[in-house]
């Protein structure tokens, strides 16, 4: 499957006056387009198709004085190496969040679970909570791999405060899991967002 993707260049209000218009005679042309804002992704049954509609849609933006954007914009196989949109990683039939957005999730943590903190550890967690649970609620349609990793990450930032406040250096590891095992930070409050994604799944 082949995809264009990008956004487009010039003012706000403008552009979203003449997107609109182009999402139906793309549409009429029997394209498939998702859109958001100036953001949008067609999607394509070949790469012959591909280019077709990104040809189309060049003419079409520079007859009102709009163009795409050269680096945001390119022809790519959502089944090999796949694209990004609206913060998630498209590829082979399954979403999860982008590089990008795990990085931001992982700096907001780590200033969060700094190891010299000296709050305790219910305050921690449920500072941590709130950026979990708006992150959570955003990429909660991610493949369900996406999630253990964070909360194995999570606890080991924990881990390695309560390391800290016992004189030893180092991130937590090894015997740190029966110091604090991962019921440790349940009772503690923790919102995981494995469990989370598990209780939707089964809420289904």
């Amino acid at each position: 499957m082949g995809s264009g993707q990008g956004n487009t260049a010039g003012s706000s209000n403008q552009s979203n006056v003449y997107l609109n218009k182009i999402d139906h005679e793309m549409e009429r042309k029997g394209y498939e387009m998702v859109r958001y804002a100036d953001d949008s992704v067609i999607r394509c049954r070949s790469e012959e198709e591909a280019g077709r509609a990104l040809a189309e849609m060049k003419r079409m933006l520079e007859e009102r004085g709009l163009t795409l954007h050269p680096e945001k914009t390119r022809i790519g196989n959502a089944m090999k190496e796949g694209f990004d949109f609206l913060g998630y990683h498209f590829e082979s039939n399954k979403r999860w969040p982008r590089k990008k957005s795990m990085d931001k999730l992982k700096e907001t943590i780590r200033t969060k679970t700094r190891r010299t903190s000296g709050e305790s550890m219910g305050c921690i967690i449920a500072d941590i909570n709130q950026s979990l649970k708006g992150w959570y609620g955003y990429f909660k349609h991610s493949h369900k791999w996406t999630f253990p990793t964070i909360d194995k990450w999570i606890r080991m930032r924990l881990r390695s405060i309560l390391r800290r406040r016992q004189g030893r250096k180092g991130r937590g590891r090894g015997a740190d899991h029966q110091r604090w095992p991962n019921a440790y930070f349940t009772r503690h409050g923790l919102f995981t967002v494995t469990t989370a994604h598990i209780l939707v799944c089964q809420s289904r």
